[in-house]
Order: C-alpha cells, then structure tokens, then sequence
C-alpha cells in the first residue's frame, strides 16, 4: 500500500501504476478525455489540478484512494 500523503505522493503513485499498465500519457489522456497536459501535471503532483478529473484517472487505473486520520 502507497502512502498518498501530498500531491507528489499521489502523482508518483498514478505514473508508476500507468507504467505498470503499459499505458502512455496519450493513451491514457484520451481515454480519460482529459488533455495529455492535464495529466503530465497530475503525475508531476502540480496542486491546482481539478479533483474530479483527477478522481476519474485514478479510477480508471484501478486504483483506490484511502484517507485516514492521522491520529489513528
């Protein structure tokens, strides 16, 4: 299991998985209907993504996204 903590995290975590799929940005970008842009940004953990879309990507790669409280 990732720890998705920032946005970095979160990007490492979606490029490695889309690797991992054999999936280029393009592909991926086109599938997802986002621009190929969008996507690098996502990846790269840029903050000002839109968080639907990036929900939609994450989905899309099989990939769940768990938020739990620190002080658990």
């Amino acid at each position: 299991m990732t720890n998705v903590k920032d946005m970095k995290s979160l990007g490492d975590t979606i490029r490695k998985r889309r690797r991992e799929l054999g999936y280029t940005q393009a592909y991926l970008a086109d599938y997802a209907d986002v621009s190929a842009s969008f996507l690098s940004e996502l990846e790269n953990g840029k903050e000002t993504i839109q968080a639907g879309k990036m929900m939609e990507i994450i989905s899309l790669l099989g990939l769940d996204m768990c938020i739990r409280n620190r002080e658990e």
